[in-house]
């Protein structure tokens, strides 16, 4: 996190929602409290920094994607958190679908990149899309520096 804290967000199986674990001390101790406005029904989700005002942007961003469902893997979602995972956007559907196992990149040219396990795991797929269209133009990638 910017102020060097560590944080792990997991999967819970059978409970509905993810938990957040925190390290002030660089793993050494941690504090884990479930997070209700992250649903999800047990499966593998992805979390990176998009953005930081330490590294130029105008915003500290994280990004999320999941399943975002209480019980089956379907909703293919990312959100957006704009205060180091503590509130979440609703986010945006990727693909309503069967969907599972995700991974986030941020792609050279400021785009957002969604690696996920489509239609039963019957399909890989990758798409990739701005921080623009994620938000329905409500934000978009500036540079400060």
């Amino acid at each position: 996190m910017t102020d060097g804290t560590w944080m792990i967000n997991s999967r819970v199986e059978g409970e509905g929602l993810r938990y957040i674990h925190k390290s002030t001390d660089e793993g050494k101790t941690w504090r884990s409290v479930p997070d209700s406005a992250l649903i999800d029904p047990g499966c593998n989700a992805s979390i990176i920094r998009y953005t930081s005002i330490e590294d130029g942007s105008d915003k500290n961003r994280l990004l999320f994607s999941n399943a975002k469902m209480k019980d089956g893997r379907e909703n293919m979602t990312v959100r957006v958190s704009y205060d180091e995972g503590k509130s979440w956007t609703e986010g945006k559907t990727i693909y309503a679908g069967s969907s599972a196992y995700s991974s986030l990149t941020v792609l050279q040219n400021g785009e957002i990149g969604l690696f996920f396990e489509k239609d039963n795991y019957q399909e890989n797929v990758f798409v990739r899309f701005t921080l623009e269209w994620l938000t329905d133009g409500n934000d978009k990638l500036l540079k400060t520096k």
